[in-house]
């Protein structure tokens, strides 16, 4: 039997470059998978349904819940999200860690099905600039952009208060902040990363 992989659980308020830097990790780490979640939120202009997001309505995201089928769920920015139980059960028992995109009270609630897992929290190193990248990303209007900052404010406040985080890394330079995961990586996993690219390997 396969040595059973480890939970990574990455957390960061949304323009924070989580998701570049979960990526970048992906190609480094090829035994690594990522737990692809559900949402009831709408595609971005490039997403997938099953690789960015499993894209569900209100119904079929309730009758997840109604089976048990989510490890937790969270109302954010009027939508849900919720991460499905059993890929990351299969992984795991394949000896893959996986890493899991999370927000700070997701986090909490998925400690407690999944105490011993690997908390990393991203943060950018000022809201001001979190909101200069928010509007650089031009996929959201004004308010929904001042709602994201405010949330940030609030999600940084209970993860310093309240999150279990082994790590934190400010994303102020994506080459830095990705060579100080690279080095958190191999410590805690007990691998070398690999500096050439690979397909990002997903649930």
């Amino acid at each position: 039997m396969p040595k059973p992989g480890r939970l990574i659980v990455f957390s960061a308020p949304s323009g924070a470059g989580k998701s570049s830097l979960k990526d970048a990790l992906m190609a480094r780490f090829p035994s690594l998978r990522y737990s692809v979640s559900a949402t009831t939120r709408k595609p971005r202009p490039g997403e997938v349904d099953g690789v960015h997001y499993y894209f569900k309505t209100q119904d079929e995201f309730r009758a997840l819940i109604d089976h048990q089928d989510l490890v937790e769920h969270m109302q954010v920015h009027g939508n849900y999200y919720g991460t499905p139980r059993s890929p990351i059960m299969k992984a795991l028992q394949e000896g893959h860690s996986v890493i899991l995109d999370l927000d700070v009270y997701g986090k909490v609630n998925f400690d407690k099905a999944f105490p011993d897992a690997l908390g990393i929290l991203i943060v950018p190193p000022s809201l001001e600039e979190l909101e200069r990248r928010l509007v650089g990303r031009k996929s959201d209007d004004a308010e929904t952009i001042r709602l994201r900052l405010q949330n940030a404010s609030r999600e940084l406040e209970f993860a310093t208060r309240e999150g279990k985080y082994e790590y934190t890394v400010v994303n102020d330079n994506f080459h830095h902040a990705l060579e100080e995961l690279t080095r958190i990586l191999e410590k805690e996993l007990g691998e070398t990363a690999q500096v050439r690219p690979h397909a990002q390997s997903q649930l």
